[in-house]
């Protein structure tokens, strides 16, 4: 395992983000759980009417794991999870956009790796 350290750019920019995530996750999560206005109606048009909460209640704390710093590998992996279930959502509907949560899942990950040495060491990136 490496010890050298990772220049504060490279920290601030994978914190930064990691940060641009909560623009996707907290509005997503908070509408799930919330579920303000005629936001079940338009729900249950795609989605068991139940099933809102559950799944806003993981994004959250998907999301919380991820910032934390001693359980971000467990939120990273399982937020790559819930986000390839969506990739699988958007294709079975054949809505187009199952980039979106790709990109979610690439910015993720990008910023854990910018800002954590010990993730850098088991995926070394060649620069030859």
């Amino acid at each position: 395992m490496t010890t050298d350290t990772i220049p504060k750019w490279q920290r601030m920019t994978g914190w930064v983000l990691s940060g641009i995530l909560s623009l996707a996750f907290l509005p997503s999560a908070f509408f799930k759980v919330a579920q303000p206005g005629d936001f079940s109606q338009m729900w249950s048009e795609t989605y068991p009417a139940g099933s809102a909460l559950p799944l806003g209640v993981i994004e959250l704390a998907v999301f919380v794991l991820y910032l934390v710093p001693k359980t971000r590998y467990l939120g990273g992996l399982l937020m790559l999870a819930y986000l390839g279930g969506a990739v699988a959502t958007h294709v079975h509907a054949n809505d187009g956009n199952f980039f979106i949560p790709v990109i979610v899942g690439v910015v993720a990950w990008l910023g854990l790796y910018l800002r954590d040495r010990k993730l850098r060491a088991l995926v070394p990136l060649a620069v030859d």
